[in-house]
């Protein structure tokens, strides 16, 4: 069952989320169903989310900060800490990372970088991945997915690039219409001051070098203004902060940037590939 497995993989921040809830609500001297109500869901979710039974959605939580949360902000507190909950393990130390990144620089080679995915994107790329993933799993990750887009407009701004293999652009999930939107939303995210996209032209070994043969890294400066790298495949990863070894990294990926179209020329060719889809 759904709500046996969400038992068992709750984390200590959903359970602490939980058991706050549930003691606030006593102490205020409602009922399941009197919260519901308030909050514009049923006692019967107020329950799922007391026993851990279905993890608290970020609007149930700001309808829970209004009603019993007495102006102390705890479960506005919680909405980050649950929200890290529902990424995949290997991701976690990183998500925490790039929320607060003063610069993320991105080079990807299958297919588009998380924090620029469309919705519906990320829906057929997460669901459609081995082993299928029970429905309710996809939809918690691909509303974690388009959490993490708060990065774009944090203050501070954070300085964000994206370099993406030509390949990619041209790699369907879900259906062609799916892929259209997604190029577009590239084309949208590219206009914004403080987003860099480019592309890696498919034919650019013909040149006879291409920096981007070892495969995506993702590159990451820090509010104390660390350099690091995080890699990751086939559902593992990798956090580098070793400075030779970061420093070979930022080396190879500044060869990746300069190697590709600039970012007028990327624009075009995104431009030309959403039109013929």
């Amino acid at each position: 069952m759904a709500s046996q497995e969400n038992k068992d993989r709750a984390s200590t921040a959903s359970q602490l989320t939980s058991d706050i809830a549930r003691l606030l609500r006593k102490q205020a001297g409602m009922t399941q169903e009197e919260l519901g109500a308030q909050i514009g869901y049923t006692g019967s979710a107020v329950s799922a989310l007391e026993t851990g039974a279905q993890p608290a959605t970020e609007q149930m939580l700001d309808g829970l900060e209004k009603t019993i949360g007495s102006g102390m902000g705890i479960f506005t507190a919680a909405k980050k800490y649950v929200r890290l909950d529902k990424y995949p393990t290997h991701f976690k130390d990183f998500a925490r990372l790039e929320q607060q990144a003063l610069t993320l620089c991105t080079y990807e080679t299958f297919v588009v970088e998380g924090l620029f995915q469309t919705e519906e994107y990320a829906r057929a790329l997460i669901g459609g991945g081995y082993p299928p993933l029970p429905e309710h799993v996809v939809e918690e990750l691909v509303e974690a997915r388009m959490a993490r887009k708060a990065v774009f407009d944090r203050e501070p701004t954070a300085l964000i690039e994206l370099v993406v293999e030509e390949s990619v652009l041209r790699r369907p999930f879900g259906s062609w219409d799916i892929l259209r939107g997604q190029l577009k939303h590239l084309i949208d995210c590219s206009e914004r001051p403080n987003v860099t996209v480019q592309v890696l032209p498919m034919d650019r070994g013909l040149r006879g070098q291409n920096a981007g043969a070892r495969g995506s890294l993702k590159l990451v400066q820090t509010p104390d203004h660390r350099m690091l790298v995080y890699l990751e495949v086939q559902g593992t990863s990798n956090l580098l902060s070793e400075p030779a070894e970061v420093t070979r990294r930022f080396q190879r990926y500044a060869k990746i940037r300069a190697q590709a179209l600039g970012p007028d020329e990327s624009l075009s060719l995104i431009e030309q590939l959403a039109g013929e889809q």
